[in-house]
């Protein structure tokens, strides 16, 4: 075999080394435009969500296994309420899509978001209860109609009574001020009724 044919085939089988290597880099990168773009829908669909929401909570959920939070997401679904096990990455960028500072510490370790596009209370209150029921689940902060709430603001928010409970309550004194009012006013028609007479 000649030289010239000997070199003729170390630089095909070099050629056809380098070809298959820059296609698998292409692939290699395809892969990685893909996967960059899913996450990119992530944060784009979870921003959406949060720009919206009447509340924003995230919560420590380690000790607790897939029944319990079965019947958290239902009670919250109740009000509705979502919740999510998201990667603090993808939580980061949506909170920085919608310019919420402020909520570092609370997206570290292990994480869960809880979102309420109709009410704060209801949910801020469930989750709350939960922590009451399970030692290791924590509140870490969150947001509330805009406002970042540190655990022990949303804890003391969560303590006050229900919209339901309240409504009653100023129903109730509401009721007893007018019953107090048609007393007086009853009173003071029989003492003109009295005089009157006299």
């Amino acid at each position: 075999m000649s030289t010239c044919v000997r070199w003729m085939e170390i630089d095909w089988v070099a050629t056809t080394q380098y070809a298959d290597y820059d296609l698998f880099r292409g692939g290699e990168r395809m892969a990685n435009k893909s996967i960059i773009a899913k996450k990119e829908e992530e944060v784009n669909a979870l921003a959406e969500k949060m720009k919206d929401a009447k509340i924003i909570l995230f919560t420590d959920y380690r000790g607790i296994n897939v029944d319990d939070v079965t019947k958290l997401r239902s009670t919250l679904r109740k009000s509705n309420t979502e919740y999510k096990i998201v990667k603090n990455n993808i939580s980061r960028r949506a909170l920085e899509k919608c310019e919420i500072q402020g909520l570092e510490a609370a997206v570290e370790g292990p994480t869960a978001v809880i979102i309420g596009q109709e009410d704060y209370l209801e949910p801020a209150k469930a989750i709350y209860e939960y922590t009451k029921e399970h030692d290791f689940y924590k509140i870490k902060g969150g947001v509330i109609e805009g406002k970042v709430m540190t655990a022990e603001e949303i804890i003391t928010l969560a303590k006050l009574p229900s919209r339901e409970t309240l409504i009653g309550m100023l129903a109730g004194g509401l009721l007893g001020t007018i019953s107090k009012f048609a007393v007086a006013i009853d009173q003071v028609r029989i003492q003109k009724e009295s005089a009157a007479n006299a």
